[in-house]
Parts: structure tokens; C-alpha cells; sequence
């Protein structure tokens, strides 16, 4: 309950923060800096409550993904918005999330396979480009060529996610479902 909470708030500031990214000045970033930090932490202290409370659960598993997502790409399409990152990357990991879905839905009808390692790296790297956004908004600008090679980074290891993904899915397809024996054709 109380890990479900944490990620009930995270979800809360997807609106609030989305908004500040819109905007380019320090006023708004000083803002967005705290949303963020408070929804970094609200992500890593969901799992492990969760787990000493003993209240781990495919829900709250998802709960946390979603928000995650709406959090990430609620920023990033908004910074897209400002002219800040390219629309291509909050698309993608659109796109990445969609088939994450419907991939843990085939996958987990089959057998279980270890998901992709990058895709889960992605997904905690997709917080850098709002971290670096913010700090150049904030006079570290500096900064903004490290952020434009970032994004561009993440648009390219997204790429090869999805397509590891695509791989993992034709895998399990081609794997008996769980629970049926697997039939001889003689």
C-alpha cells in the first residue's frame, strides 16, 4: 500500500512537471528540479518498501512502469514542445513502451525470458536528458552539447532495444505457451 502510494504521487507530478518543461527559464527549472528529484526518489524507494512490507505485485510492478513512462515522456514531449530535444525520442520511447506491453503479454503466455538489459538501462537514462535540460535552463549551458549527444544516444540505443525486444518476441513466439505440451508432428 505504502509502495503504491509512492508511485501514486510520482504520478501526480507527471502533470505539473510536464508543465514547467515547457517553459525555458530559471523560475520554472528551479520547479522542475524539485519534482524531479522528488520523483527519482520516490522511484527508488517504491520497490524496496514494497518488498519489506511484503507487498510486492504484478499491479504495483506496472503501476510503477506507467508512471515512470508518463513521467519521462511527459517531460520530453514537452521539452519537444519548447524546441529543446527532438520529438523523435519521446516518440520512440512511446513507441518502446507500447511494444514493451504488448511483448511482456506474449512473453509472459509463453515462458518466462529475460527481458532486454539495455531497454531497462534506457529506462533510467531517460531521466538525464530532464536532469540536463533543467540544468541548462538553470545557466549550465555548457551543458547543452552533452545533452544533445545524450538524446541522440538514447534515440539510437532505443532503436536497438526495440529491436532486441523484437527478437526476444519471435523467441518466445515460437516457444509451446505455458502449460501445453509441446506436441510431435508425427
Amino acid at each position: 500500500m505504502a509502495a503504491n502510494t509512492l508511485t501514486a504521487l510520482r504520478l501526480l507530478l507527471v502533470l505539473p512537471f510536464a508543465y514547467l518543461r515547457t517553459r525555458g527559464d530559471a523560475h520554472a527549472a528551479t520547479l522542475a528540479a524539485f519534482t524531479i528529484v522528488a520523483a527519482i526518489l520516490t522511484d527508488l524507494v517504491d520497490g524496496p518498501v514494497a518488498r519489506r512490507a511484503g507487498t510486492v505485485s504484478s499491479f504495483g510492478g506496472t503501476f510503477d512502469h506507467v508512471s515512470d513512462f508518463l513521467f519521462v515522456t511527459g517531460g520530453l514531449f514537452a521539452m519537444a514542445a519548447r524546441g529543446a530535444v527532438t520529438w523523435l525520442l519521446p516518440s520512440l520511447i512511446t513507441a518502446a513502451f507500447i511494444q514493451y506491453v504488448v511483448d511482456s503479454y506474449f512473453i509472459h503466455r509463453r515462458r518466462a525470458l529475460r527481458g532486454s538489459r539495455l531497454g531497462r538501462y534506457n529506462g533510467i537514462l531517460y531521466f538525464v536528458p530532464l536532469c540536463g535540460d533543467i540544468l541548462v535552463c538553470l545557466g549550465w549551458d555548457f551543458l547543452h552539447p552533452i545533452e544533445t549527444f545524450v538524446v541522440w544516444a538514447l534515440v539510437v540505443s532505443t532503436l536497438v532495444s526495440m529491436a532486441q525486444r523484437l527478437a526476444l518476441l519471435r523467441t518466445a513466439l515460437a516457444l509451446p505457451a505455458e502449460g501445453t505440451a509441446h506436441q510431435s508432428p508425427h
